[in-house]
């Protein structure tokens, strides 16, 4: 079995990264927003964590970055010997802005050297970029801005990784829906040279359906597995981290007078496990599971029409951590705190005993 690598306890300019238990040596990655939610989820488990990534810093076209990580949050990490990795984006995944920002040599470099001040002043294990909605035109800029970040971080000691969208094949599949995910969500990514540049990639091997889809699973295994299988072609295991998502969507049908008056359609919204099972109570059903994906659901008639919820837990949970034995990747990387099936610590803890 190979196993991702082990990461040893240093101190460097202030960063901490994080020992691994010996009977349990995955990197264990859970994403963090700045609500309350996820805020008691983090105080209730710290200890489970390995890394913890803030969704905190936007950057613009001209590599102004800003944005904060609660200083409380960053104190307990530091407390607990949890690395510190918050995420850099493109706000609201703005492909226009992203574009002028890759093209410019200064904004560039403006931008680099306000993550690499960054790391050395709240002592940051690193950076792990997430930026998306990125045109393919645009993969071989991206590719250098993050060569030339990876470079400034690592003469400083810093770490540096990007969460990359799924994709499961060479091409971009059968519809022109795939096309379009493929022109921009997907195929901006060279996956060998990315993987060369940082210390690992967490793939975002979660929203296999969303509002735009009919409904179905977020991750369901044989999805998810064909996605790491194409991940593997272009790079060792011990660099790939399984992103496991931690919530649940829910489809109904509605009407945005705000937009057109005829747009009637499907949609979808993120739910927690607990709001997934309380919808499902309400309407009187019952929570089915999927034995092909891994996964559960369940579905109810609402004026004559079929709402849809699947969502994980603590199952679902443990069958994508299998997938982490199978191919003996580097770890995994959860979104996001607060919304999880709190049996999942249970699995989490029993993995160390």
């Amino acid at each position: 079995m190979r196993w991702g690598r082990v990461l040893s306890t240093m101190v460097v300019l202030g960063a901490v990264a994080p020992p691994l238990a010996a009977q349990d040596r995955i990197e264990r990655l859970f994403y963090y927003v700045d609500r309350e939610t996820s805020y008691q989820s983090l105080l209730a488990h710290i200890d489970e964590i390995t890394i913890l990534s803030p969704s905190a810093y936007s950057v613009n076209e001209q590599g102004i970055v800003w944005g904060d990580v609660d200083p409380r949050v960053v104190a307990l990490a530091k407390e607990h010997r949890v690395g510190v990795m918050p995420l850099i984006v493109n706000p609201g995944f703005n492909q226009e802005m992203l574009s002028a920002l890759l093209a410019s040599d200064t904004a560039r470099a403006r931008a680099v050297r306000s993550m690499v001040e960054l790391c050395r002043r709240h002592g940051y294990l690193g950076i792990q970029f997430d930026f998306e909605n990125i045109n393919t035109a645009d993969r071989d800029r991206y590719t250098r801005f993050y060569r030339e970040a990876a470079d400034a971080l690592h003469r400083e000691s810093f770490q540096i990784s990007m969460a990359v969208v799924h994709r499961p094949d060479v091409l971009p599949g059968p519809t022109r829906y795939h096309a379009w995910l493929f022109e921009n969500w997907r195929g901006g990514y060279d996956l060998r040279a990315i993987a060369e540049a940082g210390d690992f990639i967490s793939v975002m091997t979660y929203s296999q359906h969303t509002r735009r889809t009919p409904p179905g699973p977020e991750a369901g295994i044989p999805w998810v597995r064909e996605v790491v299988e194409f991940f593997l072609e272009h790079m060792p295991a011990e660099k790939l981290s399984l992103g496991i998502p931690l919530g649940g969507q829910h489809w109904y049908v509605s009407q945005e007078d705000k937009i057109t008056p005829e747009m009637a359609r499907s949609y979808s919204r993120g739910v927690s496990h607990a709001w997934a099972l309380g919808l499902l109570e309400r309407h009187g059903a019952e929570p089915l599971w999927s034995d092909v994906h891994q996964v559960p659901y369940g579905f109810y008639s609402r004026g004559g029409t079929f709402e849809w919820l699947f969502f994980e837990n603590a199952r679902s949970f443990q069958a994508k951590l299998g997938l982490l034995d199978e191919y003996g990747l580097r770890g995994f990387s959860a979104w996001v705190l607060g919304p999880e099936d709190r049996a999942i610590w249970e699995v989490l803890s029993t993995r160390r005993r």
